[in-house]
């Protein structure tokens, strides 16, 4: 996939502005490329590839249990962090993909989530130390870390936390935990009252992918029905996570994210990664904020593509 540099804070405005044009140019140009791949229906189901061998187990961590699996290998590792609708279980057409190309891939299930211990209310510690923990237990040295949605901002705060542990950083339709006021707001803007309560699968995934592929879509509300096994709330993040903390990540980093998505849409992509040195972006047409499932042929081909550029 196309992806292109930005500037970051501090910056002249005048510069800013010639980076967030050239955002524009290199976001368009990767559309293209996509939709220039497409058959004549984008949203032709794909069929979940066969499942690759895996190591099943509870992760004993420092204050809880964490409910993850692995496909093991000498491969650079991959840890994938799912979205609040999600679990350890969601990565069906990742998991395949990403072993086949040699890598070690890891998915677990957060506190509260997919069989794992639920958030202790008096001790709740944070969703980046036990990211922290698990790598620890699991012998990782350095690995490249893909976020979903709320899973994104556990990246990106991991990513603060440790940036030495990581290849690199996929923030997947996520906003990332950003406090500064102007885009608090945003996001506010985007989500109207009432807004949380609607369904998930309307929430959260495209009307194209839910007209195309109703069966996709029963899977999909599926695996989000069984997510959640126990408390999942009061985990505060680990840093203070803000556009003058991005100018200095040094992490390579992709964002990426579906032009129907309700929550995170193209222009907040771009305004997110123009605040980090460096970042790609890339945006799908015809896809909502579960882009892992809706698209994952363009989903997965952008990861490895990223992937390959920044081997340990």
């Amino acid at each position: 996939m196309s992806g292109g540099k930005v500037l970051h804070e501090g910056e002249s405005g005048v510069s800013r502005r010639i980076a967030l044009a050239a955002s524009v140019f290199v976001l368009c140009a990767a559309a293209t490329h996509v939709r220039a791949a497409m058959s004549s229906e984008p949203l032709t189901p794909i069929p979940i590839p066969p499942r690759a061998q895996a190591k099943e187990a509870i992760a004993d961590l420092p204050g809880t249990r964490l409910s993850y699996w692995d496909t093991g290998g000498n491969g650079n590792a991959i840890v994938l962090l799912h979205p609040a609708t999600g679990s350890a279980r969601i990565w069906s057409y990742q998991q395949p993909v990403l072993a086949r190309a040699g890598y070690r891939v890891i998915a677990y299930s957060r506190r509260g989530y997919g069989g794992s211990d639920p958030v202790p209310k008096e001790n709740p510690g944070t969703a980046a130390g036990d990211l922290q923990n698990l790598a620890d237990s699991l012998g990782l040295k350095k690995f490249h870390l893909v976020g979903s949605a709320a899973g994104g901002g556990i990246a990106m705060d991991y990513a603060h936390s440790h940036p030495e542990r990581l290849l690199s950083l996929v923030i997947a339709c996520a906003i990332g935990g950003v406090v500064d006021k102007d885009y608090v707001e945003l996001s506010a803007r985007l989500r109207p009252k009432g807004f949380d309560e609607m369904p998930a699968a309307f929430r959260e995934l495209s009307p194209a992918y839910r007209a195309a592929n109703p069966a996709g879509t029963e899977a999909w509300a599926a695996l989000e029905h069984s997510a959640i096994t126990g408390n999942r709330v009061g985990q505060q993040p680990a840093n203070k996570i803000s556009w003058a903390s991005f100018a200095n990540m040094k992490v390579p980093t992709l964002v990426i994210g579906g032009d129907a998505d309700l929550a995170v849409p193209p222009p907040m992509l771009r305004l997110y990664a123009s605040h980090i040195p460096g970042a790609q972006v890339v945006s799908v047409p015809e896809a909502g904020h579960s882009l892992y499932w809706e698209r994952p042929d363009v989903f997965n081909r952008a990861l490895l593509d990223f992937f390959a550029k920044h081997r340990s």
